[in-house]
């Protein structure tokens, strides 16, 4: 079946696809998508029983979905005999059989993406990615039906599945990108098709799989390139960050900067009573519910990308104060006994050293760190621990930490927790510390907590306790 095929199939689904047979919307097509530890293939009769329309399968897997049909799919399903039952599509048929579902569902999304003819504002970066898509997606909406990447649907199966989802209609979209190898960017890119593009930052993050902070760079910047390489394109670029402004001069397409200077921020302070980001820019204040002064460049970006674009200053402004983050990004959580700044999603030595500082500034007299270990940093991954460590006694911010990488960055440091003055503790998990909080809450209460990791390790299991 050729995409175009597939495309008006879609249409006829009303725009409606799934991988997860768990969750499947009624009259949508279902992709059977592979992985290491999964086989979508499986799953295809349930996604159809379950109220699927269609079923886009590997072409190797049909000879035994006969086998298990289900009663209520009986007689829907032409079979031609054989050595292996084959099962052939046909206009009522509904396995549709291909050599590659994966392919197949990135090539559909690329053609609803050229059929909407809209506008598209890529996105990716070390840290602040969501939240800056978010507050985008807020302020571009304030004069355009905007579009955006929901949750993190942001690597090689969430941008197909973000680009599918738009409805016509849509004016802008814009779209994440995550990145966790070399050359993921420059897949996602070929399907996204972005016109314009925002690096948030580049950091010190999955190591493991970039290698060095070089590799990190070189990765992200795969989205300037693509502009690049494509007329009429154009790339945002917060100035402040020297590297990113190096590459972007080095392509050949249009730029709009901007900076801190050239805005006129000022981050105005915050308190136990007022821990909210709150700036200054220009003549305007801005008052936001965000936690953590490093959500400052998040904020720049949407005025600054919303103005490009036409929106006035003041209709952003209120659409960004309207945002409220989720999914333990930047949340201030009070709870009867504690104030906490809950940014438990992901972490890592570029984010957690930031949420430190922000901790360290934040005028209150009791405060503390709840801090999960930071993964995929490869063998960077002790002395990154060991330099979180050393800021935390810099600060001098008591902290108890969970994991077994500041377990071994501790050891090389000769710290012994318990017995030192900032280092109070350090567990397995954040089982072991939640139960911990609940044997000494006096030692957790009256406090502004910071609530920190990266997402396997779960530190959110802490907050029942504080």
């Amino acid at each position: 079946m050729s995409t175009e095929e597939l495309y008006k199939l879609y249409c006829e689904c009303g725009c409606k696809v799934t991988t997860d047979s768990r969750s499947v919307p009624q009259g949508s097509i279902f992709f059977a998508l592979r992985g290491e530890n999964f086989d979508g293939n499986e799953y295809a009769l349930k996604a159809l029983e379950a109220g699927a329309e269609y079923a886009v399968v590997n072409d190797d897997a049909v000879g035994g979905m006969a086998v298990e049909t289900p009663p209520s799919l009986k007689g829907t399903l032409p079979l031609a005999g054989g050595g292996r039952v084959a099962l052939q599509h046909t206009p009522t048929s509904q396995i549709i059989p291909v050599p590659d579902p994966f392919k197949a569902l990135q090539e559909l999304a690329v053609f609803h993406r050229r059929a909407l003819g809209i506008r598209v504002v890529g996105l990716t970066g070390t840290n602040g990615k969501t939240t800056t898509k978010e507050l985008i997606a807020a302020a571009l909406g304030a004069k355009f039906k905007v579009a955006a990447t929901k949750g993190n649907l942001n690597n090689d199966i969430g941008v197909p599945l973000t680009l599918l989802s738009i409805a016509p209609g849509t004016e802008m979209a814009v779209v994440e990108m995550g990145a966790n190898h070399p050359d993921d960017i420059a897949k996602l890119v070929k399907v996204s098709q972005p016109d314009y593009g925002y690096i948030t930052n580049v950091g010190k993050a999955h190591l493991l799989g970039f290698g060095s902070y070089e590799g990190v760079l070189a990765a992200k910047t795969e989205l300037y390139k693509w502009l690049g390489s494509h007329r009429g394109s154009l790339i945002f670029v917060n100035t402040d960050y020297p590297d990113l402004a190096a590459e972007a001069n080095k392509q050949a397409c249009h730029q709009w900067e901007f900076s801190r200077e050239s805005m006129g921020v000022e981050v105005l302070p915050a308190t136990p009573e007022n821990p909210f980001l709150s700036l200054k820019v220009g003549k305007d204040e801005i008052h936001t519910r965000l936690v953590g002064a490093y959500n400052t460049d998040n904020v720049m970006a949407a005025l600054a990308i919303s103005e490009y674009f036409g929106v006035k200053r003041a209709d952003a402004i209120r659409a960004i104060e309207a945002y409220t983050p989720a999914n333990s990004r930047s949340q201030l959580q009070k709870t009867e006994r504690n104030t906490l700044i809950v940014d438990a999603y992901n972490a890592n030595p570029t984010s957690m050293g930031l949420a430190i500082d922000n901790l360290a500034a934040l005028q209150a007299d009791n405060k503390i760190a709840l801090l999960g270990d930071m993964r995929e940093l490869g063998e960077a991954s002790v002395e990154e621990h060991k330099s979180i460590i050393r800021k935390l006694v810099l600060a001098g911010i008591p902290a108890w930490l969970v994991g077994e990488e500041f377990g071994k960055a501790l050891m090389e440091l000769g710290i012994v927790p318990g017995a030192d003055p900032i280092i109070k503790g350090n567990f397995l998990t954040s089982e072991n510390l939640a139960s911990y909080i609940a044997s000494n809450p006096a030692a957790f209460s009256g406090q502004t907590i910071l609530v920190k990791g990266s997402r396997g390790i779960q530190m959110e299991k802490t907050i029942p306790e504080l």
